[in-house]
């Protein structure tokens, strides 16, 4: 499968030198199987209609609400490609939100970091089945208001429309990371240790197990289905 996955942010500081960028780590969760093509959007890059099977929107620092030249160029991607495979993560969860006619903001909830837990309430296809799941998180924004034709697949207290299903095209998106290994996420939240509310708990909530690979195993049927 050609997969295109549009780097809308890279890891700050060091973080890429020491575990590699985002278009890395959806390839290692995904595995064999996906032929990934990486586009920086920050920089303009978006891949030619009918040359993908399907489309990944990374995380970023940025918001989409910003005054940013590329973020109107991806809504209009996303709005227009209303017949290929999408899936979106953290930002790209909120960036399809947003192009969808829903609505982010920087929630008064303040930092979602570390290990956080949601319950899986959706009985998509691609779903192995309902329960918990914890994965890690790294968010200010959210999805405050619902997009039509959406399905919400998890939720939590913290973060309400955690994971949408589409009824009207083929797209799904969590505003959780199952890219992140733990180490990552760790690091992550100390290059912002100043900002996050309690860091060193968020750090340590990481050593418990995840649910990372389930996750991704989740995407992976979503994307071969």
């Amino acid at each position: 499968m050609k997969l295109a996955v549009l780097e809308t942010g890279r890891p700050p500081g060091d973080l890429a030198e020491r575990f590699g960028d985002y278009p890395q780590m959806f390839a290692e969760m995904l595995a064999d199987g996906f032929e990934i093509e990486s586009f920086d959007v920050e920089a303009g890059r978006f891949p030619d209609p009918g040359n993908h099977d399907a489309v990944l929107i990374t995380g970023s620092p940025a918001g989409v609400y910003e005054d940013l030249r590329w973020i109107p160029e991806l809504l209009d991607f996303i709005r227009a490609a209303d017949d290929r495979k999408m899936v979106g993560i953290c930002f790209g969860h909120q960036a399809m939100a947003q192009a969808l006619r829903g609505r982010v903001e920087k929630s008064d909830k303040g930092w979602g970091a570390g290990l956080h837990r949601y319950s899986v309430i959706g009985d998509e296809r691609w779903i192995d089945a309902t329960g918990d799941i914890a994965i890690p998180a790294s968010h200010q924004d959210q999805v405050i208001v619902q997009p039509p034709n959406t399905e919400v697949v998890a939720m939590s207290d913290f973060t309400p429309y955690a994971a949408l299903a589409w009824t009207d095209r083929p797209a799904i998106s969590f505003q959780f990371h199952p890219e992140f290994s733990p180490a990552f996420a760790k690091a992550l939240i100390a290059e912002r240790y100043d900002r996050v509310p309690d860091p060193d708990a968020a750090i340590a909530s990481l050593d418990a197990p995840n649910d990372n690979a389930r996750v991704a195993g989740w995407i992976r049927r979503f994307l071969k289905a």
